[in-house]
């Protein structure tokens, strides 16, 4: 079992000027990603038209509000934690936790054209974009 480096509250530190730039390209990046997989899924899987969360515009809105959730919490986190960093992967794999959850509930056949597949490409897509942008902003707006 590989163990977790632990960074020093000294170097877990974020930095506000580099976050101008990484939060928006962890963004983008993210939604870019998010796009491909859409696209992939719906050419494989060709889900049922009707099934409006693999639409094109949707997993675009959806991923730029998570990432300006994130950036937001990542620059709050930096100004009044002690520890920052650790305290931001903690609470953005807990959020990624629980956005599978409305995923989940659309099997329940409340929305028509949700498939298992069609559910799995949107969970995929929401790991894509907590890596993308988790990674980024603790790694490239860290001080």
């Amino acid at each position: 079992m590989v163990a977790a480096v632990q960074a020093s509250p000294a170097t877990e530190r974020v930095a506000f000027r580099r976050l101008l730039w990484v939060g928006p390209l962890a963004i983008v990046a993210a939604a870019i990603a998010n796009l491909i997989i859409r696209f992939i899924a719906v050419a494989v899987l060709q889900p049922d038209a009707q099934f409006m969360p693999l639409s094109v515009a949707i997993p675009i809105v959806f991923t730029i509000i998570g990432g300006v959730g994130a950036v937001l919490v990542y620059a709050l986190l930096g100004r009044f934690a002690r520890r920052p960093i650790t305290l931001f992967q903690r609470i953005a794999l807990g959020v990624l936790i629980v956005s599978f959850v409305p995923d989940l509930l659309l099997l329940n056949g409340s929305m028509p054209g949700a498939s298992v597949g069609a559910v799995a490409a949107l969970m995929l897509m929401h790991v894509t974009a907590w890596a993308i942008i988790v990674r980024l902003l603790t790694t490239q707006a860290r001080g």
